[in-house]
């Protein structure tokens, strides 16, 4: 059964799904973390140094490999997002989407139709021109995922309006930037707590799937019991790899 087939179905589903953000743009991680159990992989284009080339490569492995691809993009305009798409990502991670209007905007371009996202019949999306128009229209109707990502207040506030927008299939939830946004330094205070609450009402009434950012499993169990998130975005390999050496150089230094 594919991977990147079912990956929408799963989500919506609110299937408990585990995957981390990709920071290091290069195709070799994504071939070893297609591997390792995760359910998916978020290449991050708002915070690390993807460009068009790398985007394209490890979109390149993860399709070869059936492996969910999503991409965070620098930003909800139409190229960005069609650029993301077309080079074979499952969805895209929408950042600053704090009102219905951008919501609406955000799906409108990750969908095909008037005003929405450009149709090419031979992308690596499309199969290179092997496909037909009728399955590549109910293709993307079944398989691409669009994600608003909260991150400020207003957001929070326009939680429910976005989450109503056809074609928003998920709502994902900035804790650190929330927290920022309302003047704190650190993600312990009760405007973030009652900002997750405020989201989690808002997808549930919309039956949306609820996401975020957390450090480990453990925040994750916790989140799920809490707030009744179901896709999880943990740390990142940058986290994994030096959590990973730390843990074995302190054991090396503790040989007596």
């Amino acid at each position: 059964m594919s991977r990147i087939r079912t990956f929408k179905s799963r989500m919506l589903a609110q299937d408990p799904l585990a995957g981390t953000f990709l920071k290091t743009p290069h195709y070799v991680l994504v071939e070893v973390l297609a591997s390792s159990g995760l359910d998916f992989l978020c290449l991050d284009a708002e915070h690390a140094p993807f460009d068009r080339a790398s985007l394209d490569q490890c979109l390149a492995v993860a399709t070869a490999l059936d492996f969910p691809v999503l991409v965070r993009v620098a930003d909800a305009s139409p190229r960005e997002v069609l650029q993301a798409l077309d080079y074979g990502a499952v969805g895209v991670v929408a950042p600053h989407i704090d009102t219905a209007q951008k919501a609406e905007q955000l799906a409108r371009s990750a969908r095909f139709g008037l005003d929405g996202r450009g149709y090419a019949g031979s992308s690596r999306w499309a199969g290179y021109a092997t496909q037909k128009m009728p399955d590549l229209l109910a293709k993307s109707r079944d398989e691409t995922v669009v994600i608003a990502q909260i991150e400020e207040p207003r957001g929070v506030q326009n939680a429910q309006a976005i989450a109503e927008i056809d074609g928003i299939d998920g709502l994902f939830v900035g804790p650190a930037d929330l927290s920022v946004g309302y003047g704190k330094s650190d993600q312990k205070s009760a405007e973030l707590t009652e900002a997750l609450r405020l989201c989690a009402e808002a997808a549930r009434a919309s039956q949306c799937p609820y996401m975020s950012f957390v450090a480990d499993a453990k925040q994750a169990q916790n989140w799920h019991a809490q707030y009744g998130m179901s896709m999880f975005f943990i740390a990142s390999e940058h986290s994994w790899m030096r959590n990973g050496a730390r843990s074995d150089a302190q054991a090396v230094h503790a040989i007596k």
